[in-house]
C-alpha cells in the first residue's frame, strides 16, 4: 500500500515537488513517483532527480511526444494502470500541464483523493493548452493548494468550495531557498560561459505560440537583442528543444547579441537566474524563480497567470513587440530587486502535508473513512 503517489512529467513538476517528496520523507510516508516521460531527454530529466538528490521516479512511462490527445491518452492509460496496483491514498499533481491533466483524470475514477498544488493560476486566454489544463483539474480534484490570495480569490469565484480550497504559498519558494546555496558552491557555469555577475541578461522563449509562428519568434529575438544592445549586454538563451528545431526549420538567424547554449541542469540555470541582471522569458515558472531571487523580469507574452509578480514590481508583461521589449527592459534595469515575494515562507510543503494529514505512517484515513466522516 502507498500513503502518497507523484505524478510528473516535466522540469518545473520535477523541482516543484521535490519539496513534497522530501517533507513526505521526513515524516515517513511511503510515496510512489511516476514519471510520464513529457519531458524525456536527460537535460530535462534525469539530471534534475540527480541535483535535487531525488530517488529516480520508480516508473516512467516513456510516452513522448505526440499530440494532445495522443499524449494525454497514453499518458491516463499507464497511470491508471500503476494506481490500480498500489492504491495510494492521495495523488499529487502539479501545475497545468498533460501530465498533471492526466494524473486528475486517471486517479477521478478510482478510489483516490487528487491533491492539486499551484491550483488558481488563470491567464484568461483559452488558447493556452495549459489554461484549459489548470481549469478542468481544479473543477476535477479535491484538494486545492493555490499558492497566493489571489489565486484561491479566483477559485472561490469559479464557484469551488471553500473547503477544498488551502493557500500554502509555492514550493518553488521551499526549492530555492533549499538549493540557491547548493548552486552558487556547486555550479561553474558562470566560468564556462565566461560571465560575470550583473553582467549578462538571460533569455528563456519555448512556448508554441511564440516559437511555432516564424514572425513572432524573429521579433521577440529582434526586441531581445535591441534591449540588451542599448545596455551594451550579452544575451545568454539555453535553448529548448522545440524552439532549437523551429530555428532550423524557419532558417531563422539568431541575432549576434544573443547566444544559445544546450539546456542547462537545475542548479547551473539557478546560477544564471540569480546573477542576470535582466531576465527575458515566456515562462510562467521563470517569472516566479526571477520575483523570489530578485532579478528583475520582462514577461514575452500578452498576459501572465502569475499578476503577482508584477503587482510587487517584479516583473513587466512586455509582448512579443521589439519596441514593447525594449521599453519594458529600461523599465526593469531600474530595479533593485528589493520587492517582496508574493508566494510564502518556503513552507508550503509542509503545510500541504499537515492539511493532508500526514503525520507520520499511515496517517491519511482511506477516502471511504474519510467520506464516512464526512456523512456522504
Amino acid at each position: 500500500m502507498t500513503e502518497a503517489a507523484f505524478v510528473l512529467g516535466t522540469r518545473p513538476e520535477i523541482i516543484k515537488l521535490a519539496p513534497v517528496i522530501d517533507a513526505c520523507d521526513r515524516r515517513d510516508v511511503s510515496t510512489l513517483v511516476l514519471h510520464t516521460g513529457q519531458h524525456y531527454s536527460d537535460s530535462l530529466h534525469d539530471v534534475f532527480f540527480r541535483q535535487l538528490d531525488l530517488d529516480p521516479p520508480a516508473v516512467n512511462l516513456g510516452v513522448g511526444s505526440g499530440t494532445h490527445g495522443e499524449q494525454t491518452g497514453e499518458m491516463v492509460i499507464g497511470i491508471e494502470r500503476h494506481l490500480l496496483d498500489t492504491e495510494p491514498d492521495v495523488l499529487f499533481v502539479q501545475g497545468d500541464t498533460n501530465s498533471t491533466l492526466a494524473g486528475a483524470l486517471a486517479a477521478s475514477k478510482l478510489d483516490v483523493e487528487v491533491a492539486h498544488i499551484e491550483a488558481g493560476l488563470r491567464s484568461f486566454d483559452r488558447d493556452m493548452p495549459e489554461e484549459r489544463n489548470r481549469v478542468i483539474v481544479d473543477h476535477t480534484v479535491e484538494h486545492l493548494y493555490p499558492p497566493t490570495e489571489e489565486s484561491a480569490g479566483l477559485l472561490r469565484g469559479e464557484g469551488l468550495s471553500p473547503d477544498r480550497i488551502t493557500v500554502t504559498g509555492n514550493t518553488i519558494v521551499d526549492a530555492l531557498r533549499a538549493y540557491e546555496e547548493a548552486a552558487a558552491a556547486r555550479s561553474t557555469v558562470l566560468s564556462e560561459l565566461d560571465l560575470r555577475p550583473g553582467g549578462f541578461d538571460l533569455l528563456t522563449a519555448h512556448r508554441a505560440e511564440n516559437v511555432d509562428d516564424r514572425d513572432r519568434f524573429e521579433r521577440i529575438l529582434d526586441g531581445v537583442a535591441t534591449a540588451a544592445a542599448r545596455r551594451d549586454t550579452d544575451v545568454v538563451y539555453p535553448i529548448h528543444p522545440r524552439a532549437s528545431e523551429r530555428l532550423a526549420e524557419f532558417d531563422l538567424a539568431v541575432p549576434d547579441r544573443i547566444r544559445t547554449v544546450e539546456p542547462l541542469a537545475f542548479f547551473d540555470f539557478l546560477r544564471l537566474e540569480s546573477t542576470a541582471s535582466l531576465v527575458f522569458t515566456d515562462s510562467g515558472g521563470v517569472q516566479e524563480e526571477t520575483c523570489i531571487l530578485g532579478t528583475p523580469c520582462v514577461t514575452l507574452r500578452d498576459g501572465t497567470e502569475r499578476p503577482e509578480t508584477a503587482f510587487v514590481g517584479a516583473n513587466c508583461v512586455a509582448g512579443h513587440q521589439p519596441d514593447d521589449i525594449v521599453a519594458a527592459a529600461e523599465t526593469m534595469r531600474s530595479k533593485e530587486g528589493d520587492w517582496c515575494p508574493p508566494f510564502g515562507d518556503g513552507h508550503a510543503a509542509e503545510y500541504i502535508l499537515d492539511d493532508l494529514g500526514f503525520e507520520g505512517p499511515r496517517s491519511v484515513r482511506r477516502r471511504s473513512e474519510r467520506a464516512t466522516s464526512r456523512g456522504e
